[in-house]
């Protein structure tokens, strides 16, 4: 899926206004011009970063709701993957999100993106285990394992909250794997971008 396409998705499926888009357009070109010097995203999902990197993560807003006022923990950001691209959602949005990352380098490109595209509703963060998280999502894509985000999740993050994860093909493994507490339930949903993956949706109570 091209560029076009996915504009057309992030437009006409997901809610994202054309303001959004044209800032994720201005972000893919930031992205792509750091990551000739920086490994900030695999150089073989290059040519295919609108559906590899900005439609799987703005397919996350489908299990957000998108008229209420929410803190958004992005877990070991990366890039802004998916934080940036949930911050931009569009002109009415009102989440706020938290971008974790530790590597000081990817933390510089993140705050080089807020600068450049004048983006108001995030933060920046490093150590995920120096203190205690108040949030009312937990996103996790390409972060750790399961049984690491849920000892996070029970021993460092304020509760209630939610936990979006993206998962490859193992999902349904590892979440039945995991020994999940009374006050944890869950539900998987399909990706829309690879068939073989899935999103999984924890609550916590």
């Amino acid at each position: 899926m091209d560029e076009h396409k996915v504009l057309d998705q992030l437009r006409n499926k997901l809610g994202y206004s054309v303001k959004s888009t044209i800032k994720i357009r201005k972000y893919v070109d930031l992205l792509l011009k750091a990551n000739k010097k920086y490994n900030l995203i695999s150089k073989t999902t290059e040519r295919i970063i609108w559906l590899r990197h900005i439609l799987d993560s703005a397919q996350i807003t489908k299990f957000l709701d998108r008229n209420q006022s929410k803190i958004i923990a992005d877990f070991g950001s990366g890039a802004g993957l998916p934080g940036i691209i949930i911050a931009l959602y569009n002109d009415k949005n009102r989440f706020h999100v938290k971008l974790y990352e530790k590597s000081p380098v990817k933390r510089t490109f993140l705050k080089k993106v807020i600068n450049e595209l004048n983006i108001h509703n995030v933060e920046i963060f490093g150590n995920i285990y120096s203190e205690k998280i108040s949030t009312d999502i937990i996103l996790c894509r390409a972060f750790k394992k399961l049984p690491e985000i849920m000892k996070i999740s029970r021993e460092i993050v304020k509760k209630p909250h939610k936990i979006i994860i993206l998962k490859g093909r193992n999902a349904d493994k590892e979440i039945k794997e995991l020994s999940i507490e009374g006050n944890y339930s869950y539900r998987l949903e399909k990706s829309i971008t690879d068939h073989d993956s899935k999103i999984i949706l924890i609550e916590v109570e």
